[in-house]
């Protein structure tokens, strides 16, 4: 039997909400989860339906993460999996899918920084319905050619039909996807 999912997601209770994830910055677990349903109506209907691979920090972004493929035990049962198939293993794995507020909120108290989004869907996970071009400046390099090459890359994809969108990359890049 699945619990309910919370009908409001600021009712996702967040273990140790003060801890803090960005040192630099002071923001901690509650202001990531604030932030994350602030950005809910624009972040949903990307990964909605999609798997996740989770990055997590525990220790905040200033000590080294971990990514987490797999949706551990101790998740509540509201939030929605996938059944991933693994194939050096021969095996399936539960994956989170991302399908409302409340889990993006949950996540986020799961000292999770980064959501990697797959391209595909999670009732066809071997079907990319998905292209995500990553454009990073060269070393140090200028941010400036790296906006100019995600303009190009638009103007081409929109030439071919598809509808390409820009995002950031959560590093120093963009990714342009359609």
């Amino acid at each position: 039997m699945r619990s309910k999912t919370p009908v409001d997601p600021r009712d996702v209770p967040i273990t140790h909400p003060d801890k803090v994830l960005f040192p630099d910055d002071g923001i901690t677990k509650a202001d990531l989860a604030r932030y994350y349903l602030l950005a809910a109506p624009f972040l949903l209907p990307h990964a909605r339906g999609r798997p996740v691979s989770m990055q997590r920090f525990p220790d905040g972004i200033g000590r080294e993460g971990f990514y987490l493929k797999r949706a551990p035990d101790h998740f509540p049962e509201w939030i929605a999996r996938a059944s991933i198939p693994v194939k050096e293993r021969g095996e399936t794995q539960p994956q989170v899918v991302v399908e409302n507020a409340a889990t993006l909120a949950y996540l986020a108290g799961q000292d999770c920084v980064t959501l990697h989004v797959w391209p595909s869907r999670a009732d066809r996970p071997d079907v990319p319905d998905r292209l995500v071009l990553d454009l990073d400046p060269p070393g140090e390099g200028d941010f400036h050619a790296v906006k100019e090459m995600a303009r190009l890359v638009k103007d081409l994809l929109e030439e071919t039909g598809l509808v390409p969108w820009v995002m950031t990359t959560g590093s120093r890049g963009l990714h342009v996807a359609a």
